[in-house]
This record gives structure tokens, C-alpha cells and sequence, in this order.
């Protein structure tokens, strides 16, 4: 399934490219940003994703991947429940988070108006998943962003994506502000495409290191 990727600025649309299934806006290698410059933080003050704990570090700050408590490979969660996720990128190597998809919204074509999709937005009806990331290891995750969530149709295929560089106030993909450390939680939004009005996003899915290929793993999926 293909992700649509484009930028927005002030004055509407720069870029417009449809891209492979894994490519994510300002990512390099299909994997989460490194560390980037900071941009207008958003708020940490969100709820405290529900079931998460801490688990104790190996003494270096790194958790292993296979911790207690940690989702299994195709472990599937209700919507609104964490999932204890290892975060394995760049220099937050050895973080750890708890990933909760807390709503999946249905939006209206009309939402796609103005960012110059053209015939490629022809009949898709946008959704909406929102989800919390809250930091339960011992890094400061500064300025991380958490990918690799996608919606998941009816019969469990994977929507086409829709990723925006820039800012789309119907959904934003915020990246972690300053000082994201142990406690900290942050909300975010990536955008699904369902191919008609009659076909509905129904779930949602991370397939973030290492619950991907690569790693021999499979996407775990809120429902």
C-alpha cells in the first residue's frame, strides 16, 4: 500500500509525490527521525497512556527488547490501550515507550481540499489516528518522532497513508518537545485513506523496530 507524501507551507502546497509503503516524511531509511533542530513544541501535559510502567534498565540506560512487559510480534491491543514499545533509533537507542492508539476519526473528503492532491484524492475518505507516546525509559527523548503507525481496513489490509510535511491542523504529527524524559507524554496524529465512503479505517497498526520485516516481526495492531 502506498503513502502520499506531501509539504505544506503558508501558501499551500511545495512538493506532492507518491512514495513506497514504508517511506515516512523526514525520515531517513524508512526508520524514525534522528534527533532534528526544535520546532514550536507542542504540549507534554496529555493523560498518562493507561497500563504503562516503567521497567527497570540493563545499567546503561538500555532496556532489552524483549523485557518484560514488552507487546509481542503481532500482539493485537484494544483501541485505548498501551503497548509497551522499544525504541531503537539513532541516539535514543535503548529508550522504551508506551504507544496507545486512543481514536480512530472519521473526516470528510472535503478535508483533503486545498493540498493539491488532485485525481489522487478522487473518492478517499480521510481518517484520523490519534495516539499517545509516553516515555517510560531512562532517555531523554528530545525532539524523537514516532512513526511507522498506519491504519488498517476492514480485512486487515493497511490504508494508504497520507503523510504532510508541514502543518494540517485536522491532524498533527507532533515530534517530542524538549525535555522529553521519564514521565513525559506527547500526543500525535497520522492520517489514513480509505479508497471509498463504503470502506471504513478500522484499526490501526505500529510496524516501528523491530516489529517489522526487517526483524523478522510483524506489526502489532490496536482494534
Amino acid at each position: 500500500m502506498s503513502t502520499i507524501s506531501m509539504r505544506t507551507g503558508t501558501l499551500g502546497v511545495a512538493a506532492l509525490a507518491v512514495v513506497g509503503s514504508l517511506a515516512l516524511t523526514g525520515c531517513e531509511n524508512g526508520d524514525e527521525q534522528t534527533p532534528a533542530q526544535p520546532a514550536a513544541s507542542a504540549s507534554s501535559g496529555a493523560p498518562a497512556a493507561p497500563g504503562a510502567s516503567a521497567t527497570p534498565s540493563t545499567g546503561d540506560g538500555a532496556v532489552p527488547a524483549g523485557a518484560p512487559g514488552t507487546a509481542k510480534s503481532g500482539q493485537v491491543f484494544k483501541i485505548g490501550e498501551a503497548a509497551e514499545v522499544p525504541y531503537d533509533y539513532g541516539d535514543f537507542k535503548g529508550s522504551r515507550l508506551a504507544l496507545t492508539v486512543t481514536a480512530i476519526e472519521q473526516g470528510t473528503p472535503a478535508d483533503l481540499q486545498g493540498l493539491d492532491l488532485g485525481d489522487k484524492a478522487n473518492g478517499k475518505v480521510p481518517y484520523y489516528i490519534r495516539y499517545s507516546v509516553k516515555n517510560i525509559g531512562t532517555t531523554d527523548m528530545s525532539y524523537a518522532s514516532v512513526g511507522h503507525v498506519k491504519g488498517l481496513l476492514g480485512d486487515g489490509t493497511e490504508a494508504q497513508s497520507l503523510a504532510v510535511i508541514g502543518s494540517f491542523e485536522k491532524c498533527k504529527n507532533e515530534s517530542m518537545p524538549k525535555g522529553f524524559a521519564h514521565g513525559q507524554t506527547q500526543t500525535s496524529c497520522a492520517i489514513a485513506l480509505a479508497p471509498s465512503s463504503q470502506v471504513k479505517v478500522a484499526g490501526a497498526e505500529y510496524g516501528g523496530n523491530p516489529y517489522n520485516a526487517a526483524n523478522k516481526g510483524k506489526a502489532i495492531a490496536w482494534k
